[in-house]
């Protein structure tokens, strides 16, 4: 709290604000404001939200975490269900994971994949509530994925890169097939998982997901996903922070908390 207090006050300064007037913007006293910007109060999530916006910023840079991992773009990102959110990328999640990731991607397919709402944007949404969930509930990576906001919601960015080599790999299929008034694009599994590689826990998680959201629409999903505070909190187009987890609504926490912002034992 004392860095993002730290981050708050110097946002704020080079934006020109008083404490009295961003008070006014949060609906709060501006000794509430000095109690933030001394790291001696906590940020509830709807002021989270309205400093976000208010300071211009994307959750990143408001609560002063370091620069997102390097990707390699083209100079023009390609289209992708009428967004420009899909350029080319590496995979930039930690090598000790990416085949975590393959074997998260093969069990939710084998678990899904085959239902008729299951496209790659219902896809995209369960692996983002799956590494968000997991990080706000244990304070550790499932996959460590990259998700940037778009239009649609959380995008993986490395998923085409892995998918690519799981294809090459003969470890899933993609297919189109028509879906409503659209081509849908789905993945399904060409190998069993290899449930080794995931722990009880994880694995429990994933279910859960599965369990709350994998009959949600696409547009269902999405739309779900807009409320979220991680989203809510990041401009167009940036990576979407992990830490923003910790300021969910109630309605998205995965963690119990007691008043003072400490987690239930």
């Amino acid at each position: 709290m004392a860095q993002i207090g730290k981050t708050i006050k110097a946002l704020r300064e080079k934006a020109g604000i008083t404490q009295q007037e961003l008070a006014t913007i949060l609906g709060i006293s501006r000794p509430a404001v000095t109690e933030i910007e001394q790291g001696n109060r906590r940020v509830s999530s709807e002021e989270l939200v309205r400093l976000a916006k208010t300071l211009r910023v994307s959750a990143d840079q408001l609560l002063g975490l370091h620069p997102a991992p390097q990707i390699t773009v083209e100079p023009a990102g390609k289209q992708h269900h009428g967004a420009e959110v899909r350029p080319d990328v590496r995979i930039s999640v930690p090598q000790r994971n990416v085949e975590k990731f393959k074997e998260v991607l093969l069990y939710l397919l084998s678990c899904v994949g085959a239902k008729p709402n299951i496209g790659e944007t219902v896809v995209y949404k369960l692996l983002y509530f799956i590494d968000f969930d997991y990080y706000e509930k244990y304070e550790e990576q499932l996959i460590g994925a990259t998700y940037q906001r778009n239009h649609f919601g959380p995008t993986p960015m490395e998923f085409g890169a892995l998918v690519d080599a799981m294809i090459e790999n003969q470890e899933i299929a993609r297919i189109q097939k028509p879906y409503f008034s659209f081509q849908q694009k789905k993945y399904l599994p060409l190998r069993e998982p290899d449930l080794s590689k995931l722990t009880g826990r994880e694995l429990d998680l994933i279910n859960d997901v599965v369990r709350r959201l994998s009959d949600m629409s696409a547009k269902q999903i999405s739309e779900y996903s807009h409320k979220d505070v991680p989203w809510l909190t990041t401009n167009d187009g940036e990576v979407i922070s992990y830490e923003a987890v910790f300021y969910r609504t109630p309605e998205y926490s995965v963690r119990q908390y007691e008043d003072d912002g400490d987690e239930v034992q």
